[in-house]
């Protein structure tokens, strides 16, 4: 997910309560740079500040909204007044939190966003017998439970929402690590092999094929 935060340490805070709570996240300190990452990134929600450095965050999220470019957001800011939080929900907003925040309720809030059904974001994916649940980050196979890392649910989830399709390197790379975090020349790869070997213990992964010199693809049959 994506948090549009000017606050670098309370931004750094909420990024690593999540992370501890199995969601992977982005930071944006600027309304700039959100519109930036989410050209460049689909991201499940983003949690919003309002009193941003290059704007306010209800005009940018009217704006998006407004052409469909936005998924689930809730904002998140010290305006606590009634008329505040009517306005924020009509601008387009899916939930208004007031600062200081519970991490622990704004991760419930944001796990209730994305078990909402609607065309946004679908939440229960399926590729043939092999389902993962994004709202809780679980998969299963068969009716057999899968047990994935935090980082290996995010792959799954990425290569069963462009189920069919080729998804390069360089796109996973983006979705799996936040900006700032550094990433070693194989990373993806032993992702992708301790993604493999999970499926491969309940017999999974015979769909999930390397595209040598592109990247990796998740079919419902075999090729």
């Amino acid at each position: 997910m994506l948090i549009v935060e000017d606050n670098d340490r309370l931004a750094m805070l909420i990024a690593e309560g999540l992370q501890r709570r199995g969601f992977s996240c982005d930071i944006a300190g600027s309304l700039a740079s959100a519109d930036n990452a989410m050209d460049g990134a689909a991201y499940d929600a983003i949690a919003l500040d309002l009193g941003l450095p290059d704007g306010d965050g209800i005009d940018w999220l009217a704006k998006r909204r407004r052409c469909g470019q936005v998924p689930p957001a809730i904002i998140q800011t010290a305006r606590g007044a009634l008329e505040d939080r009517v306005t924020g929900l009509d601008a387009g907003a899916d939930d208004y939190v007031v600062k200081p925040v519970e991490i622990d309720e704004l991760a419930a809030r944001i796990r209730a966003l994305l078990r909402r059904p609607g065309p946004r974001m679908q939440s229960v994916l399926e590729v043939g017998d092999l389902a993962f649940d994004a709202a809780r980050r679980s998969a299963r196979y068969c009716g057999r439970a899968i047990e994935l890392s935090r980082r290996e649910a995010d792959l799954l989830e990425l290569l069963m929402r462009r189920a069919g399709t080729v998804v390069p390197r360089g796109a996973i790379e983006d979705a799996l690590y936040s900006f700032n975090e550094p990433v070693t020349p194989n990373a993806v790869e032993a992702a992708m092999s301790r993604l493999r070997r999970k499926l491969d213990e309940v017999g999974a992964s015979e769909n999930l094929h390397t595209i040598r010199g592109v990247g990796y693809m998740l079919r419902e049959t075999a090729i």
